[in-house]
């Protein structure tokens, strides 16, 4: 399932009917369902399985209120009793990773909604309203058992396929570096790469570590976009343990390149000096720029003479692109400005879709 699927129905389901994820790690699970808690308005509570013990879960032996009452309770984790007084998304991460008897508790948690007993033996329950989402790092990279089909059929199970351009649209929403998500948008094969594929113990770049490249580049006053042009010392070695090696490499050339690149306020506002520029492009950079005419589109009002110049871009990358822009744009809704491109480029992109199928 992709991202933009998982987004619209999690938060829609029924508070008691639990989420488990599944998928490689480093793609966001996590992060997606703080996205989730964020859209319900609920706090995001985050309790990582695999570094907890069976008393982190379950409760440890209150042994004040068992010399007072004579019945054996449980102090219960501060995660769980939020969870119980008040609504949250409560996120299980790393489930299949956990031990034995932090599993058993999770289990008990996910299909009964409670754990632990107060001194008359009452169970202690989540709030009605808290959502439990749950995560299994899911692949041949991990030595973990299967999840019995028992437990499986009481979740809604959903194997995440996030795709470049899910992780596209969250990287811009998340207002990471546009330097660092114009590499991704031009070279794909480096948002992700199989660790099995590797040798074991190869440090491989993810959706995740490239957030963390993202974040220690602005920490260090580094960003991609201020350093365009050059290599600082240092920025190849940051990237080199977060992303691996040939993912650093292919990065730090692009950004020591990029006073090459053409944005899109170029083609917008100053098309005459970057034409002859564009005239040489490849197809990889056409269909980037491509990408970010739609970013601009989508959340600006263009002008008529931003428009105009638009179309003159259009004029010199061919139908199939053409088609292609015209279609990222309508994917946008802005009306306004796809009403002041349709009057422009309509009827050359109705002749484009015809003499493509002429030639299917």
């Amino acid at each position: 399932m992709d991202i933009a699927t998982f987004k619209n129905v999690a938060g829609k389901l029924p508070p008691h009917i639990a989420v488990l994820m599944r998928g490689p790690t480093g793609i966001g699970k996590s992060h997606l369902a703080r996205q989730v808690a964020e859209g319900l308005e609920l706090p995001f509570v985050d309790v990582r399985g695999s570094t907890m013990s069976e008393g982190d879960v379950g409760g440890y032996p209150d042994i004040d209120g068992m010399k007072e009452t004579g019945v054996m309770t449980f102090c219960m984790p501060s995660w769980f009793v939020r969870a119980c007084r008040e609504p949250v998304v409560l996120m299980l991460d790393e489930l299949n990773r956990s031990l034995p008897g932090v599993q058993q508790s999770f289990f008990q948690l996910i299909l009964d909604r409670e754990l632990g007993n107060d001194k008359d033996g009452n169970p202690y329950r989540l709030h009605p309203s808290t959502r439990v989402f749950a995560a299994v790092n899911h692949g041949a990279e991990y030595d973990v058992n299967d999840m019995d089909p028992a437990l499986l059929r009481r979740f809604w199970t959903v194997d995440l396929e996030p795709t470049v351009d899910n992780w596209l649209d969250w990287a811009r929403d998340e207002d990471l570096d546009p330097v660092l998500v114009d590499f991704v948008r031009q070279h794909p094969s480096h948002l992700r790469v199989d660790p099995t594929k590797v040798e074991p113990g190869t440090v491989c770049p993810n959706p995740a570590s490239w957030h963390r490249v993202d974040q220690a580049l602005d920490y260090m006053e580094m960003t991609p976009s201020s350093v365009a042009g050059n290599r600082p010392d240092g920025f190849y070695a940051v990237c080199l343990g977060m992303i691996g090696v040939e993912a650093s490499i292919a990065f730090a050339e692009f950004v020591e390149k990029y006073e090459l690149v053409v944005s899109a306020e170029d083609v917008l506002d100053r098309w005459s000096k970057v034409k002859d520029q564009v005239k040489e492009f490849t197809a990889d950079n056409t269909g980037s720029l491509v990408e970010k005419l739609a970013d601009h589109f989508k959340d600006n009002k263009w002008t008529e003479k931003q428009t105009k110049n638009v179309v003159k871009f259009t004029d010199i990358v061919g139908d199939e692109m053409l088609v292609h822009l015209w279609n990222k744009m309508v994917a946008t809704q802005n009306i306004p400005n796809i009403q002041k491109l349709h009057k422009l480029l309509g009827t050359r992109v109705v002749a484009a879709v015809k003499e493509s199928r002429n030639l299917k």
